[in-house]
């Protein structure tokens, strides 16, 4: 299993970052109004047929991926970031996902809530921003048990979604709840076992925790499909409506400018570093081939595009078009 001392470093930088990122107003004689100095996009809609899908933004963090992908080199990853003018450290997106079926409302992954520091927690605020409220929510699919996917369940020990079922592969559930995967982790992984046994609590003692098995039809227009690497029981949810094909893929690309172009780097989430690249070679393969949309954990808010082959073996992200007319 990886470790994630990497992971208390990147909080530490995260820290120091802002720290030093404060924008104070400017006092000077011609300066009529401080400048607010932040940006918040929350929401974005998009219709996939009759479905509707409501990327939530659970906010941004910068992370120190030259440290945090393996595969490759801390030069060769500021090298491949500054040709493309990003720097460090990288400010990876949070995502989730809701979809309006007509008859459900599904939403994919919850946000860190209060498990991955100060920065992100913001989709239940942004799914209030959308029109809609948690007391809504029918189903809940989750694609892993990584704190910044599942956190966003509960508040204060209790469950933000108080009538939704939870739903998540059986593989994934027993791998993180498991005492004994919990007793004999590092004093660095405890966290993360301990997290998702914390978020998905309040749901058990109602009955409305209830796993999966594999491949598995969840609803109609909503399949389950398993891809195990980042995590034992990792799970991407394809949806289908009108003839038009959505995969929500959770954790398959992490550092897009990067990745895309080079998907045999991986990053030290990964549970099984070798699995998570093969899982992600095939299906940037498939994604290039069929061209169905694709909306990512990880990519720049809504996360939402297609991927297109580039050469013999990258790939390259075409993300969708802005438009504010459905």
């Amino acid at each position: 299993m990886h470790s994630f001392s990497i992971f208390k470093r990147s909080n530490w930088l995260l820290a120091v970052a802002l720290g030093l990122g404060t924008v104070a107003p400017w006092h000077g004689a011609e300066a009529a109004t401080a400048q607010i100095g932040k940006t918040d996009a929350t929401y974005y809609r998009f219709m996939l047929g009759k479905f509707e899908v409501t990327a939530l933004s659970d906010g941004t963090t910068p992370l120190p991926v030259d440290q945090l992908l393996t595969h490759t080199t801390p030069e060769h990853v500021k090298a491949m970031l500054a040709a493309q003018h990003i720097g460090l450290p990288f400010e990876m997106n949070f995502n989730a996902y809701l979809v309006n079926t007509g008859s459900k409302l599904v939403l994919i992954d919850t946000g860190a809530g209060g498990l991955f520091g100060p920065d992100l927690g913001r989709m239940a605020a942004a799914l209030k921003a959308s029109g809609y409220a948690p007391e809504q929510i029918d189903e809940i699919y989750i694609t892993h048990l990584h704190p910044d996917h599942v956190g966003g369940l509960v508040s204060d020990g209790k469950a933000v979604f108080p009538r939704a079922v939870v739903r998540i592969d059986q593989a994934e559930g027993d791998f993180w709840l498991s005492r004994a995967n919990l007793e004999k982790a590092s004093a660095d992984e405890k966290p993360f076992f301990e997290g998702a046994r914390q978020a998905l609590k309040p749901y058990m003692d109602a009955g409305r925790y209830r796993p999966f098995y594999g491949a598995t039809e969840l609803m109609p227009g909503i399949k389950a499909q398993p891809l195990a690497g980042h995590t034992p029981g990792h799970t991407t949810y394809l949806l289908e409506s009108e003839g038009q094909k959505m995969l929500v893929w959770g954790d398959v690309i992490h550092v897009g400018p990067i990745q895309f172009a080079h998907p045999d780097i991986a990053i030290h989430f990964d549970v099984d570093s070798q699995a998570a690249q093969a899982a992600r070679q095939k299906l940037l393969a498939e994604a290039a081939r069929q061209g169905y949309w694709i909306a990512a954990a990880h990519l720049s808010f809504p996360g939402i595009g297609h991927v297109q082959a580039d050469g013999r073996q990258g790939y390259r992200w075409l993300p969708a078009e802005y438009s504010a007319i459905h």
